[in-house]
């Protein structure tokens, strides 16, 4: 039987379930990765399962989010990460030593392995053949317990390339294309694997780029084959013996394909506010930026600096109003940078260099002023993500990006010959790469790790469990949004991400962006409902929690006493972590209903709890409104057994026998 590279690697990792499109399989995880945004939490979750030492081949904890320490919080985090690690026999990256999907692809990844990460960002690892999917920092503890991932056996999207990119056409350009075609929404429990003649001409970190920015689509995970440029990868990081070739079957079968020719891309660009909402550069030439960041997990590799650097190097300059910052993706790229002589016309340019650390990205720093363009190589660019309201933030290549910052406006860089006389550059990528690892504690041995002690600051606060749901269950409509509500509307990050071991003190920023001047946060009026023994509702439109991977975004509103959530569509990370919390997702059956339910209208859900245990669909009664609608529920049966043992905590500890 022919079979897709994706299928090739859940078969080997099969532990439960069969390789049907859509049914639930569950699968063995090698690696796992976190960091420290969503890691403080997951390690929290792992301590409370009861679980002295994790069961995986790798596991690593990051620190690369949160790393400016205003006040004792984040110091507070990362001292609890390490001996955590310590403890549990994990590896340890410390602050500085870079963004953890760009050292995880230089360290630790492997072809033809799985790994699942606390960050929505992990299928990076696809670059390198590896199935490497993006979940809740509940499962992750699950996985470094020896627990199986579960999720629905997806469809695999075939993306044929072919044809080689033209200068100054980059990885991101090809992503940008998808993303014009497939758009953020509709590809949930789907797979995108890249086939076809032009993967050969791709270099692993450009197909790391692509890979990454394919969360943004709504799939599982994105996956490359291993094959020479692989190779060569492993090789000048010291690890090609870890080196496997893979590929799809000849004549596999793909439930769709879609053909790119690289020849006919040209440079674009994601406008605002959302990552689909794709131009060609050409036709936005001339619109003035006043802000240009290079770098975040999707474009800091050395390659894509490098590139930056030598146009930076024949342009000698930056527009006298655009500031430009560059973020290296790891202490390697960065020292790679400086060997290579490559940091210095960086310099020269006027370039800020920050730390390796994600940053700007998740708003952390380098806000823009009011009402100006910022040009951005990340991966995301949600209204008020950069940490200023009424953003407008243009996601670009880095090729884009520099030109864009020489000459002022946004500008095709393609126009660099005719505007500066700068010719696309040309350079080879060393055959090896500085190899430092002193950066990476490694775990200690089981004998001596039960002797550290693990540093728990007074900011850090073990996660309440939820409580079990009601038989019958009423509430209030505490909120009625629009559609492709983020993680980010949802619990932001920013000055807020501080508290994220602090549920009690985080869950105060819930929904923020939508409280009204003058008015009870929507935080306030949760919890003076649920101190009256009553329930929070949430009703949203499509793609509800698309973007990142945290938790917090269920955690948070569970703690306020939100119970259930009722939209037209749910991302699957999000709906998972909503499981895992004991939060109900529902879906509107007809999506006209959506219309008629208003904030603060009083709903009843009677027999929640049969509905749970047996069936697809469940009556909703808008009292307020005096009509009923119908939702689905859309469970499988081990969602529906977590929902009733509230939460995958307890059901996780009811099935160890630790509860």
């Amino acid at each position: 039987m022919v079979k897709t590279l994706t299928h090739k690697i859940l078969e080997s990792h099969l532990v439960e379930g069969t390789l049907q499109p859509g049914s639930p399989i569950g699968i063995r995880i090698d690696q796992t990765l976190t960091q420290d945004a969503t890691g403080t939490t997951a390690f929290l979750l792992f301590e409370s399962m009861g679980v002295r030492r994790v069961k995986t081949e790798v596991s690593v904890s990051y620190v690369d989010h949160n790393m400016a320490q205003f006040g004792p919080e984040n110091h507070n985090d990362h001292l609890y990460l390490q001996t955590v690690a310590a403890r549990s026999g994990v590896f340890f990256s410390r602050p500085g030593n870079g963004i953890c999907h760009q050292v995880h692809l230089e360290r630790f990844g492997r072809p033809g392995a799985t790994l699942l990460g606390s960050d929505s960002h992990t299928p990076t690892g696809g670059g390198l053949g590896m199935l490497a999917i993006g979940a809740g920092g509940l499962d992750v503890a699950v996985a470094m317990g020896g627990g199986a991932f579960h999720l629905t056996c997806p469809k695999v999207i075939g993306v044929k390339l072919t044809g080689k990119l033209h200068d100054w056409i980059s990885a991101k350009d090809i992503i940008l294309k998808l993303l014009s075609l497939l758009t953020t929404k509709g590809n949930v429990d789907c797979v995108i694997e890249y086939f076809g003649p032009g993967v050969e001409t791709l270099s692993v970190p450009q197909r790391a780029t692509i890979a990454n920015m394919g969360a943004e689509l709504g799939v599982t995970t994105s996956v490359f084959p291993s094959d020479k440029m692989t190779e060569q990868f492993l090789a000048a990081q010291n690890r090609e013996s870890l080196f496997v070739p893979l590929h799809a079957d000849a004549d596999a079968r793909y439930d769709r394909v879609i053909e790119i020719h690289l020849a006919d891309l040209e440079p674009l660009a994601a406008c605002p506010s959302s990552p689909d909402n794709v131009q060609p550069v050409r036709e936005l030439e001339g619109v003035k930026c006043h802000q240009v960041l290079i770098g975040s997990c999707t474009n800091s590799s050395l390659s894509d600096l490098m590139i930056v650097a030598e146009v930076l190097r024949k342009a000698k300059r930056i527009a006298p109003m655009v500031e430009l910052a560059v973020a290296p993706g790891s202490r390697q790229v960065l020292m790679m940078l400086a060997e290579t002589g490559c940091l210095t016309p960086l310099l020269s340019a006027g370039a800020r260099i920050l730390e390796s650390a994600c940053g700007p990205c998740i708003g952390q720093g380098l806000s823009p002023a009011n009402d100006v363009i910022s040009l951005r190589t990340f991966n995301r660019n949600f209204s008020d993500r950069s940490g200023t309201r009424g953003d407008m933030v243009y996601l670009v290549s880095p090729e884009t990006a520099v030109a864009s910052a020489i000459v002022g406006e946004i500008t095709d860089p393609r126009n660099m010959k005719q505007i500066m006389g700068i010719r696309y550059p040309t350079f080879r990528l060393p055959e090896h790469y500085v190899v430092d690892d002193n950066l990476i504690v490694p775990p200690l041995p089981e004998s001596e790790a039960s002797a550290v002690e693990i540093r728990r600051g007074p900011t850090i606060v073990v996660p309440e469990t939820p409580t079990p749901l009601p038989k019958d269950l009423t509430g209030k409509v505490l909120l009625h949004c629009g559609d492709k509500v983020t993680t980010d509307h949802i619990m932001p990050a920013g000055v807020h991400l501080k508290h994220r071991s602090n549920v009690p003190e985080y869950s105060k920023a819930v929904f923020s962006s939508f409280n009204e001047e003058g008015k009870p946060t929507f935080a306030q009026r949760a919890m003076d409902l649920k101190k009256k023994g009553q329930y929070g509702i949430v009703v949203a439109g499509l793609s509800y929690g698309q973007g990142s991977s945290r938790e917090h975004a269920a955690m948070c509103p569970m703690y306020l006493g939100v119970r259930a959530i009722i939209a037209k569509s749910i991302e699957r990370i999000h709906r998972a972590n909503l499981i895992n919390f004991a939060i109900v997702p529902m879906e509107f059956a007809l999506e006209g209903d959506y219309e008629r339910v208003r904030r603060d209208d009083e709903l009843e859900i009677p027999g929640l709890l049969e509905a749970i245990r047996s069936r697809n669909q469940i009556t909703v009664l808008d009292r307020t409104g005096s009509f009923e609608f119908e939702c689905n529920l859309n469970l499988s049966l081990r969602d529906r057994q977590i929902l009733l043992q509230g939460g995958l905590l307890s059901y996780t500890r009811a099935r160890s026998g630790t509860a």
